[in-house]
């Protein structure tokens, strides 16, 4: 899969968590000008009043200022390790344990403070796409994982029907091919769900599940 970058960010949305001192300079008129508008987010109590659930990462993104201790609590997704938006720090003091606090945010990029004009864009492209291409990457390894776990109900279904019928190994597999055609389920999902009514416990009747299929028999042709 081809990774696209975005270039033109016309139409997103920055949500600013900063406080008001006259460093966040030419933030907000070079976000104009590259089509981004901008939210002061307001912060009552060393808290930043924002909804986060609500954002949108096809639209929104977030500047946080680094400086302010606490001001955002945001939680990760466990396994790509991402905030629900595109973060961009507002580096002011660069202290590590400042650093450190963006990063555990989900920081993909940073900003110096004062904010110059000619540095908004840079700090733009690097933050969206870092974190798409993150998400993105996050995706394609689920997925790889969820094939990896298919094959192997694949693979146990098909030893299994072996063992049931007498097949070979190539004619049980496309024995069990053909049952997950005529039922419309993909050969990895038949053979979970397969799989799945064998380990049922016996009912009143003694029987655990659909009894398999033997050569010969015309519901396998």
């Amino acid at each position: 899969m081809t990774f696209r970058l975005v270039q033109n960010f016309k139409g997103g949305r920055a949500l600013v968590v900063m406080e008001r001192t006259g460093r966040e300079g030419a933030l907000e008129p070079t976000l104009a000008k590259l089509g981004v508008s901008c939210e002061a987010v307001p912060i009552v109590d060393g808290r930043a009043q924002i909804d986060l659930a609500s954002l949108t990462p096809d639209r929104d993104m977030l500047f946080v200022d680094g400086d302010l201790d606490g001001v955002l609590a945001i939680e990760l997704n466990p396994l790509s390790q991402l905030p629900p938006v595109p973060v961009i720090g507002l580096v002011g003091v660069e202290a590590p344990s400042r650093l450190k606090a963006l990063v555990n945010l989900g920081a993909t990029a940073f900003l110096r403070k004062p904010v110059h004009g000619g540095a908004v864009y840079s700090a733009l492209f690097m933050g969206v796409n870092q974190f798409l291409l993150r998400g993105g990457m996050q995706e394609r390894l689920q997925t790889l994982e969820e094939r990896r776990r298919g094959r192997r109900a694949v693979l146990r279904a098909v030893v299994q029907r072996m063992r049931d019928s007498g097949l070979d190994e190539d004619g049980a597999y496309d024995q069990i091919r053909r049952e997950s055609m005529r039922v419309r389920q993909s050969l990895e999902s038949y053979c979970e769900d397969l799989l799945s009514r064998r380990a049922r416990p016996p009912d009143s009747t003694g029987h655990t599940g659909t009894p398999p299929l033997h050569r010969g028999d015309k519901r396998a042709m």
